[in-house]
């Protein structure tokens, strides 16, 4: 008979004497494993970022939509202070998706998240995320969040479908395929579960300011690259610059020429790879760019990944 361990919980403080000083810094360093439980992609941008004379805990956005995201973390119970601050924060900041992280959720505060999801737009989204640390016998501790207040994503769909155009549900219906295909075939590449109506998508690439994008462009032509833009137009240069240095030893590891595109007259810059395709083709035809995209994706991140991680 297979002998089992005992699971303890432990407490928070053990490992995170302090909120700000302990436990942000380590969720901003650990953002995916938060990702994994929204299924989303979120990308942290700032810590202690200004709100007026106020300061939200993590400000962020979620790649795949562009959405700005905060987050709100609280190591002790719900309470009024901290969800007047929530709102003050997403108004400021202009949040679309607001996460507040406690170990335990007052019912009066999970409810009030709930009712916001009910009665905000399709594009709004709140989360109450518990975090709880356990053990197995001696084991080092693991961190175990927990969603208690999510939007209705059925609800939202539904009503925003009223507004998306057949374009954009051809753009939804094609991204969201993607989506499922690439976690299967590329598991921790992505978190995203659902496809958005726009042309294109975006996927962490493992360092703030950069993404693997994927995208229908004018002209028929369907493209995957690395998008750098880390809001600053020098720095983006800059790196450019450092990976062009590379072009040679990229170019031969992925076998395929790139478009390497410095962008000088705007801000970020692109390194692309094109093929012939529209969201208007034939079912067959859509499968085939998805495979292809998909294909691709994995060639970038193994190629790309570890030099981006090094500049």
């Amino acid at each position: 008979m297979i002998e089992l361990g005992t699971l303890t919980e432990v407490d928070l403080r053990e490992v995170w004497g302090y909120e700000a000083r302990d436990f942000t810094p380590w969720l901003k360093e650990n953002i995916d494993r938060l990702n994994q439980v929204l299924g989303l992609d979120i990308e942290i941008t700032e810590r202690e970022g200004a709100v007026g004379p106020f300061a939200v805990d993590l400000v962020g956005k979620d790649l795949g939509s562009g959405r700005t995201v905060i987050i709100e973390n609280q190591l002790e119970p719900t309470d009024h202070t901290h969800l007047g601050q929530l709102l003050t924060y997403t108004a400021g900041r202009g949040a679309k998706i607001v996460i507040w992280i406690s170990p335990q959720f007052r019912e009066e505060h999970r409810q009030a998240l709930d009712w916001l999801n009910e009665n905000t737009g399709e594009d709004q989204a709140f989360f109450g995320v518990e975090i709880k640390l356990v053990r197995i016998d001696t084991s080092r501790p693991a961190p175990l969040f927990k969603l208690v207040s999510q939007p209705n994503e059925w609800q939202k769909s539904i009503a925003g479908s009223r507004t998306i155009s057949t374009r954009g549900e051809a753009y939804q219906e094609f991204w969201t395929t993607f989506l499922e295909k690439l976690k299967e075939r590329a598991p921790g590449l992505t978190n995203a579960k659902k496809g958005l109506p726009q042309s294109w998508c975006n996927i962490g690439a493992g360092r703030t300011g950069f993404a693997y994008a994927t995208a229908f462009k004018s002209k028929g032509r369907f493209s995957v690259e690395v998008y750098i833009d880390t809001g600053e137009r020098e720095k983006n240069k800059q790196y450019f610059d450092q990976l062009y240095e590379q072009k040679d030893s990229i170019e031969k590891e992925l076998n395929m020429a790139l478009s390497w595109e410095r962008l000088d007259n705007a801000r970020a810059c692109r390194i692309a790879v094109y093929r012939e395709g529209s969201i208007e083709d034939s079912e067959e035809g859509l499968n085939e760019l998805q495979d292809w995209a998909i294909e691709t994706l994995i060639k970038f991140r193994n190629v790309f990944g570890k030099r981006i991680k090094t500049l």
